[in-house]
């Protein structure tokens, strides 16, 4: 970020509170900071059931989906979240309607995110533009994003955590034990799609962040780490949002100081961050494995007449 303003080198010293008033002197960093924040709280916490329910891959699809909606939004003149938006809820509700024949299916899923990407590339290459739209969405676009983009990101990101409380009893339930749930009246189906639509808006906002290629990272590696500290659904939520907002603000501080891209520093201070949980974490499955079928003991007692 220092060759966008080279009369004025950014400051960085011991002095945090100093440092702090140089992360937030420009109004682009503030709003970079607001939007990323909004954007790790709604993945983190959605990433958390991707991750329970073993729907990652199906999210990184989405993603690609969210791609071909995009650009195709920009050929016919809209701006690009609608797109997002139209394309990733209705790939959402279809793969939500498949339930858990979903997790079998990643030869089809693979097969349409690839066909998805190659229809976003198609209508980059038919839009008569600037290809830097097509490069913002693929990588992120975050050091650009406006005040009225910051209010959208705010209010979609709002609704995604608030559908996400509203369910959160019936979803658990139906995360952890299926089987049991549906013989309980629990609606699986419905919550299946539901979810995958919720799952639909935070990934078109992540995009914003860090863009289609590399949603999967802020989506997937907060929550996969939370998973091997704690089996309790709240702590892992909690732990799962705190580490995606941390992800975010790291990422956007050492891109203000280095001059390149903001999704780099955030998928890979992810990754690292996956790699060392794995290595201090607890490796054994059957705690875990116990822990779960405790909550879903619990969650059966819970829902029975």
């Amino acid at each position: 970020m220092a060759e966008l303003y080279p009369a004025a080198a950014p400051y960085f010293g011991w002095d945090l509170v100093r440092d702090l008033q140089e992360l937030l002197r420009y109004a682009f960093m503030q709003h970079a900071f607001e939007a990323g924040t909004v954007v790790a709280l709604s993945a983190g916490v959605i990433g958390y059931f991707v991750v329970l329910r073993g729907l990652s891959f199906a999210a990184h699809a989405l993603s690609h989906i969210g791609f071909a909606g995009a650009t195709g939004a920009v050929l016919v003149g809209t701006t690009p979240i609608v797109g997002l938006l139209v394309f990733t809820m209705s790939a959402g509700a279809v793969m939500g309607a498949l339930g858990q024949r979903l997790r079998g299916r990643d030869v089809t899923i693979g097969l349409v995110m690839a066909w998805s990407l190659g229809l976003g590339l198609l209508f980059t290459r038919l839009y008569r533009g600037s290809a830097n739209l097509a490069i913002g969405i693929l990588f992120g676009q975050i050091f650009g994003i406006t005040i009225q983009e910051v209010a959208a990101t705010f209010v979609a990101g709002s609704l995604t955590v608030l559908a996400l409380l509203v369910v959160y009893r019936p979803l658990l339930f139906a995360t952890l034990d299926e089987e049991v749930a549906e013989a309980k009246g629990v609606p699986v189906g419905g919550l299946s799609i539901a979810f995958m639509v919720i799952l639909a808006v935070a990934v078109s906002e992540a995009v914003q962040v860090v863009g289609v290629l590399l949603i999967f990272a802020l989506i997937v590696a907060p929550a996969a780490i939370a998973e091997r500290f704690t089996t309790r659904p709240s702590r892992g939520l909690l732990l799962s949002a705190v580490l995606a907002v941390l992800f975010t603000w790291a990422g956007l501080s050492v891109a203000y100081y280095v001059p390149y891209p903001v999704g780099f520093f955030i998928t890979t201070i992810a990754f690292l961050s996956y790699i060392l949980a794995r290595l201090v974490a607890p490796t054994l499955t059957l705690p875990r494995r116990r822990g779960r079928e405790t909550l879903a003991r619990e969650e059966q007692a819970r829902h029975s007449p």
